[in-house]
């Protein structure tokens, strides 16, 4: 196989579209285009305008290949998305959004054929979420979509058949709350039987598999060598948690914060997770099972803070440690484990841009994520990526409430390096490295366990 150092990477989230140019060898993003995913209203459904895409990624994959040579195409995308092909590749109906709401005798109807949750690690989610729930609907809608449909392919995948004419599924997108896939055992549920598509999933790969090469006439519309190879492709978060599946040994969890905090659990206890906590289980690139538990932990943050945010001083921690000035679950009262709580201050609430209330929101959204880690049994150290890797009050109580190491590393992660890494498995990544705390772990755990016992009573 020729050396690769160009990875050009389809990269479809809800928000937006994008191509990125990956430099394997420095884990860089060396160019990138993006384009808004407009949800289209017109047709049978809200839908995604994979043709507006298609025509964007053609000229970007040429505008790339020009500028700077691609050698491999990989493909990453949402979640929680399928796409119905007729028997000669046309989709047998559009798109449909997971967020179309659904009315609610078409939910209770749902509810029925909907395997329970210890098989699946899929929850019960709001409209489309459950991609099973999303052909329910479609099949109601049009009762002869079934009959047109020939195959049945996930998301990432689609983008991989237009590429390459050639179908599949993956592990990671058929595990992403489907209703679909049962983790533990690597096996369809009985969902498929009872919607009528068994025999139309197309075959379940790894993402890490070589699809195909692109077909005669992308290589003509994009100047792209017809030996140009495509991954089979990944679920988003799947590929950001990839990087440390490339670099880490034995137990470990790692944290995404950003609007949303997900924990995802690598090696853990064996647990039963609960989904009225808001937990579930993914499937991570090499297939296997990954319990996670997520909460709106940025939401929470900007909430709590009100648009004041200042940095605090050590005084400030001092002050909110001793006096043990403490933020009680939930901030976002929809979501998370502590779902249908309302958030109160207690003994007193800092005021408003002060340091103090800083650093006990900080605390909050650290044991906040420890009850997420301990929901899906973590064990081993705990990565920290995006914003709140770089909050040290977060960090700190993070480490003493767990009572393990948290990792934090300035190394190149995301979605886009993560799917380009599919093509790399040696790949020498930095590994992430112990964060230190001036904060004294002995008052930071006494602060915790109050914490604890006052959040679940």
């Amino acid at each position: 196989m020729k050396a690769l150092r160009h990875i050009a990477v389809i990269d479809i989230g809800k928000t937006n579209a994008k191509l990125a140019l990956v430099d394997l060898p420095n884990l860089t993003e060396v160019a990138v285009l993006t384009r808004p995913n407009t949800v289209q209203t017109d047709g049978p459904w809200p839908h995604f305008d994979v043709e507006g895409h298609w025509a964007f990624l053609l000229d970007a994959l040429n505008r790339f290949h020009k500028e700077h040579r691609i050698d491999a195409i990989s493909v990453t995308t949402h979640g929680a998305c399928a796409a119905l092909l007729t028997g000669d590749g046309q989709l047998a109906a559009p798109i449909l959004d997971y967020e179309h709401m659904y009315s609610a005798e078409t939910v209770a109807d749902y509810a029925v054929l909907k395997p329970d949750f210890p098989e699946t690690g899929s929850p019960t989610l709001a409209g489309g979420l459950n991609v099973g729930a999303q052909l329910h609907w479609m099949f109601a809608q049009d009762p002869s979509l079934r009959e047109r449909t020939a195959q049945i392919v996930t998301y990432p995948q689609y983008w991989g058949h237009r590429l390459t004419g050639t179908t599949a599924t993956d592990v990671t997108s058929l595990g992403c709350h489907t209703d679909l896939w049962v983790p533990r055992a690597a096996r369809f549920s009985d969902l498929p039987a009872q919607l009528g598509i068994a025999d139309k999933i197309a075959p379940v790969r790894k993402p890490t598999d070589i699809l195909g090469t692109i077909r005669p006439e992308i290589s003509g519309q994009t100047g792209l060598p017809l030996d140009t190879q495509v991954s089979v492709g990944i679920h988003d978060s799947n590929a950001s948690l990839y990087p440390h599946l490339l670099t880490q040994e034995g137990a470990f969890s790692v944290v995404s914060t950003g609007t949303w905090v997900v924990t995802m659990s690598v090696g853990g206890k064996d647990v039963a997770l609960d989904p009225q906590r808001d937990t579930l289980m993914n499937v991570d690139a090499r297939g296997d099972p990954v319990p996670s538990a997520r909460f709106m932990g940025g939401r929470e943050y900007e909430l709590a803070q009100r648009g004041h945010e200042t940095l605090p001083s050590g005084e400030d921690v001092m002050r909110v440690l001793d006096a043990g000035i403490r933020l009680l679950p939930a901030v976002e009262p929809q979501t998370g484990p502590f779902a249908g709580q309302n958030m109160r201050w207690t003994p007193t609430e800092p005021e408003v841009g002060s340091g103090a209330r800083s650093a006990a929101v900080s605390f909050y959204l650290a044991l906040m994520t420890d009850t997420c880690l301990r929901l899906t049994g973590a064990r081993g150290p705990t990565i920290v990526e995006g914003p709140f890797a770089r909050n040290a009050e977060f960090v700190a109580m993070l480490a003493a409430t767990t009572g393990r190491d948290v990792l934090t590393s300035e190394a190149a992660t995301g979605t886009s390096i993560g799917a380009a890494l599919l093509f790399e498995r040696e790949a020498k990544l930095a590994k992430p490295v112990p964060a230190r705390s001036a904060y004294d772990p002995a008052k930071l755990q006494r602060y915790a366990a109050l914490w604890r016992s006052e959040a679940t009573g």
